[in-house]
């Protein structure tokens, strides 16, 4: 019997009638796309994208932060005692809500040549500055400083000396007590800084007449002594584009050139041209600006709250501006007292300024402003309907 080998043949690959089937690059990505694994890096990658881009972000603003903060730094901070601070409670329910729509902010100009200290001192400024939370829009007042009020204690005289006699807390409680306000923070100013923020600015535009030219001569000579500026005189009126010297010049003249009325409007026609200009400076002079006006500030506000107002500094809009009080006249009350501005009377020009202010045509006055105002009468024989 013959032995067959039955060997097992190799099965080989016909390479050339069946070709290899090799994935592509292209099918192997899709293929990886799908994969979960694959999704879960492409997060992971997206998440610390994500991250690293608020990180910049947040780092960004902390420096923002920390530049304006070491800015704030310089001005001087004070904590007002609250318990000093009077308001009067009769005010209705209903002024007080339409109030707090609004920020009023008391702002005092010193003469701070002397003593250095802006916590003394007559204030030769008051102003309102009041903000409307959702416009934005800000309106000022100008209360003349010789007005006649209750500077505390029940004293009746210029209301400039509630800042002498009890510094900022009896200067906004003046504020609040005469006009049924309910101020609670406030902003002083070294009145002379004007000059140099407004040399920064690169001078302001006015209209200056014949008569305004030639009183601020006396006024430019003085403040050239004081800083040793070489400001020069206007020899007529007309259209300048006046610097610090000149423009500080301006905002006080008084004596024949409209009295106390006009100088009021004159400081809020500079201070609302200084505003326009600074909105519209590139941000290294609004630096040195800082830098400049910082040091000649004191105020109630925190740097936080600082920051909160100044991030808004380009919503804010100067709308009408107007002096306080409207119907008044003037009088030699006494060698003592001087020359006084007087409110004729008192409670109609409240009501006048809370509707320019707040809008609050239903605002009647509170019996506090009511007794003040039969106390003017009193003291002065000028009531309602007496003034202009």
């Amino acid at each position: 019997m013959v032995a067959v080998s039955l060997k097992k043949k190799k099965k080989t690959r016909n390479h050339a009638t069946k070709p290899e089937q090799t994935r592509q690059p292209s099918a192997r990505l899709d293929h990886r796309k799908n994969s979960r694994r694959y999704q879960k890096r492409a997060a992971a990658r997206r998440r610390r994208n994500t991250i690293f881009i608020m990180e910049i972000v947040l780092l960004l603003i902390l420096a923002v932060v920390l530049f304006f903060v070491s800015k704030l730094s310089k001005i001087e901070k004070t904590k007002l005692d609250m318990d000093k601070i009077e308001v009067n409670e009769d005010i209705s329910q209903e002024s007080q809500k339409i109030m707090k729509g609004y920020q009023t902010i008391a702002m005092f100009g010193l003469d701070n040549r002397s003593n250095g200290n802006l916590s003394q001192g007559r204030s030769d400024v008051i102003m309102l500055a009041n903000i409307n939370n959702d416009t934005k829009e800000v309106k000022l007042v100008s209360v003349y400083r010789d007005t006649y009020l209750d500077t505390g204690d029940g004293i009746f005289q210029k209301c400039n000396a509630a800042y002498a006699k009890g510094g900022p807390e009896q200067a906004i409680s003046m504020l609040n007590v005469n006009l049924d306000l309910n101020i609670t923070d406030y902003v002083t100013v070294d009145f002379n800084s004007i000059i140099e923020c407004v040399d920064l600015l690169g001078g302001v535009d006015m209209e200056i007449t014949d008569d305004e030219a030639s009183l601020m001569t006396g006024y430019i000579r003085e403040l050239n002594e004081l800083t040793g500026n070489k400001a020069e005189n206007l020899t007529q009126g007309g259209t300048y584009t006046l610097n610090g010297v000149q423009a500080c010049a301006y905002a006080r003249i008084r004596y024949g050139g409209g009295d106390d009325y006009r100088r009021t409007e004159r400081q809020r026609t500079v201070l609302t041209a200084m505003v326009k200009k600074a909105q519209q400076s590139d941000l290294t002079t609004v630096n040195k600006l800082i830098n400049e006006v910082c040091g000649d500030i004191q105020t109630s506000f925190s740097n936080a709250e600082l920051l909160a107002l100044a991030s808004q500094v380009f919503q804010y809009s100067i709308g009408d501006t107007t002096g306080f009080p409207f119907t008044k006249t003037t009088r030699v009350l006494s060698k003592k007292t001087g020359d006084v501005v007087i409110p004729c009377d008192l409670s109609d020009n409240v009501k006048e300024l809370h509707i320019f202010l707040y809008e609050d045509s239903a605002y009647t006055a509170s019996d506090t402003v009511k007794q003040n105002s039969e106390k003017i009468v009193s003291d002065t024989g000028f009531k309602s309907g007496d003034g202009h």
